[in-house]
């Protein structure tokens, strides 16, 4: 539950952050005169990703949850850009993706390495 709150912070706070600088933003979204953001996305579809790749990336080998970690990020920006096509999605004409690539094995990294602080944290709490 931390995991899923603390991705969603995360995503919601770099959203509000690139959209004001105006790297990107989100034609298609809901209450677009509320909500600058696409908060559908960073409340609820990125923590129940995040849960998701922490039950897939704890059963998994280390080298194969950094490949797959590195394969999510290039997964995730072609899903940016196929968003873009459906008029979901804009980045500014200088966007580059490999910038989305990097954010997204940063962030899953991060994601994966809290995960394990926790992890270490409560069994060694007592209660």
């Amino acid at each position: 539950l931390f995991i899923a709150l603390f991705s969603s912070f995360v995503g919601t706070y770099l959203d509000l952050i690139f959209v004001g600088m105006g790297k990107y933003a989100f034609p298609t979204r809901l209450f677009p005169e509320i909500f600058s953001i696409n908060f559908v996305f960073t409340l609820f579809i990125l923590p129940l990703f995040s849960i998701f790749f922490l039950i897939v990336a704890s059963r998994i080998q280390p080298f194969a949850r950094y490949v797959m970690i590195i394969m999510l990020g290039v997964v995730i920006s072609v899903i940016e850009k196929i968003s873009e096509h459906f008029g979901w999605f804009i980045h500014l004409s200088e966007w580059n993706h490999a910038y989305s690539i990097c954010g997204y094995i940063i962030f899953f990294i991060v994601i994966w390495k809290l995960y394990l602080r926790l992890q270490r944290t409560w069994k060694t709490d007592k209660f």
